[in-house]
Parts: structure tokens; C-alpha cells; sequence
């Protein structure tokens, strides 16, 4: 079993797993007339039940955030599967015009050659929320080829190509900086140029728990190039966007004690 689950492993990392779905037509704030803004919002939730941080009340406290804040893009990590709908449906509640759009992928588990498990058998991983406005979308998933041998967990990285942007989300190694950084480096030298070249007219924006800071030993700017504009949290979580973007404001948001990590949401414009 772990010989083929680690040829599997190999070949997803290479691949784009894609699933394209057709959804309803519509209007968005980001690539419409008179507005180029993208708001994107990332969330660590610390859901999985097995994590000292666990409450019960991050998606509940999620579900509030989102309604407040109405982002085009959510960036999620350290869910279960259940949770990406009720997130979805309090979105499609804010934005109107239009059809979110939601995708989940699956940490892998070392041991099992499977899914790594939240508490109440659910699989665990990093999801997605789009707000688009018409035609279809992709979702590309995979599995980092570097992983941290010690951590039964490995780590996994999630994109959907809607109408208007590319989005992705990943959650890097938490024990070993040097995984961490090795996955960070295959982000973005192959998996994101490889998903923005579906379409390049396309920007494409990152949100993530990188375990990786500026300013740390390995620093989070020694992956991400440099002509990149990025945001993060004072800590690990960071915004990234291509060079056709600019940030124009980055906040924090406290999340209540319900999780351990703030949430982000940075807005983009156009830099064209």
C-alpha cells in the first residue's frame, strides 16, 4: 500500500487533478466595468478536533466573519470536509449576481496511504471559496512532494480557475522549516505558474498558512518572488498575488478565541 500510494503521490504532484464544472451566469466585483478590486480572506480554523487549539466554534465564528466582510475569495485551512457548505452558503447569502464556487482537498496520511481524519472521520485538509460571476470553473489539487517524514501528515495544496481569478490555498509543514520552505519553493516555481497557464489573462491570488514569516529563519520571502505583492498576519498566514495585483489594505481580523490564529483579508487592485 505505501509503495503505491507514494507512486500516486508522485504523479499528482506532477498533474493537475482537474474537475470542471459548469455554473450560472452572474456579475462580480473583481473584472467588472468601474471596479477591479479583489477582497481575499484567509482563515485558519483548527478544526480538526484532535489539536489542543480546537473549540467547536470556529466555523460558527467563520459563518460570521464571512457575512461581515463579504470576500471574493476564502482561503481555508485545518478543516473537514462537512465544513466548506455551511461556509459556502453564508457567502452565497452576501454575494449576489453571481455563484460561489467551493472545492476541498484532503491532507494525506503517511500510515494509512489515505486521507488524514479529523476526529469525527471526516477528511481533513484545505478548502476553497470563489465568488464568480458566470461560466464555469476548474479545481486543480495535489500533494507537495517534499513532506516532513516525522509528521504522519502530508501536506496538500488546493487551486480553482474561475471566471475572473485563479485562486489557491495550501497549508505547509508546521514542524520542519526546511519542508516548509521546500514546499513553498514548489508552490511557486511549479504548481501556480503551471495553473495560471490555463489562462494567463487571469491574475492568480494564494492565501495559506505557510508556517513561514518574513523576517524568520528560513523567511517566507526567500520562496515567494520578490515582484510578488503579499500581506500576511504579523505571523505564518500570507497573501500572495501575481504582479498584474497591488495590495491596497491588509487587516487582521480576531477571531474570538475561537481558533488560534487571527484571520487576513487583504484587498487586491488591479496594478494595470
Amino acid at each position: 500500500m505505501e509503495s503505491r500510494y507514494r507512486g500516486l503521490r508522485r504523479v499528482v504532484a506532477v498533474l493537475l487533478l482537474t474537475v470542471a464544472v459548469a455554473v450560472p451566469a452572474g456579475s462580480t466585483t473583481a473584472g467588472t466595468a468601474g471596479s477591479t478590486s479583489l477582497r481575499v480572506l484567509q482563515m485558519n480554523l483548527c478544526n480538526s478536533g484532535r489539536a489542543g487549539c480546537y473549540t467547536g466554534r470556529s466555523v460558527a465564528g467563520a459563518v460570521e466573519v464571512i457575512r461581515a466582510e463579504e470576500p471574493d475569495v476564502v482561503t481555508l485551512n485545518e478543516i473537514c470536509r462537512d465544513d466548506v457548505q455551511p461556509l459556502r452558503r453564508a457567502l452565497a447569502d452576501v454575494r449576489v449576481g453571481g455563484t460561489v464556487v467551493s472545492a476541498f482537498q484532503a491532507a494525506g496520511d503517511r500510515p494509512s496511504g489515505d486521507a488524514t481524519r479529523c476526529r469525527n472521520g471526516q477528511p481533513y485538509g484545505i478548502g476553497l471559496l470563489v465568488f464568480t460571476p458566470r461560466g464555469g470553473h476548474v479545481v486543480h489539487a495535489g500533494i507537495h512532494p517534499t513532506q516532513d517524514l516525522a509528521d504522519p501528515e502530508e501536506r496538500a495544496w488546493l487551486c480553482v480557475s474561475a471566471t475572473v481569478v485563479h485562486a489557491c490555498t495550501t497549508h505547509l509543514a508546521a514542524f520542519s522549516t526546511t519542508a516548509a520552505l521546500g514546499q513553498c519553493r514548489h508552490l511557486f516555481d511549479t504548481v501556480l505558474p503551471a495553473v495560471r497557464s490555463t489562462d494567463p489573462r487571469r491574475p492568480l491570488v494564494l492565501g495559506g498558512d505557510l508556517n513561514l514569516r518574513q523576517g524568520g529563519t528560513p523567511d517566507v520571502r526567500s520562496c515567494v518572488p520578490p515582484d510578488h505583492p503579499r500581506a500576511d498576519d504579523g505571523a505564518v498566514q500570507q497573501i500572495t498575488a501575481t504582479t498584474d495585483l497591488t495590495v491596497q489594505s491588509s487587516r487582521s481580523i480576531d477571531m474570538g478565541g475561537t481558533t488560534d490564529h487571527p484571520s487576513v483579508l487583504v484587498t487586491l487592485t488591479s496594478a494595470l
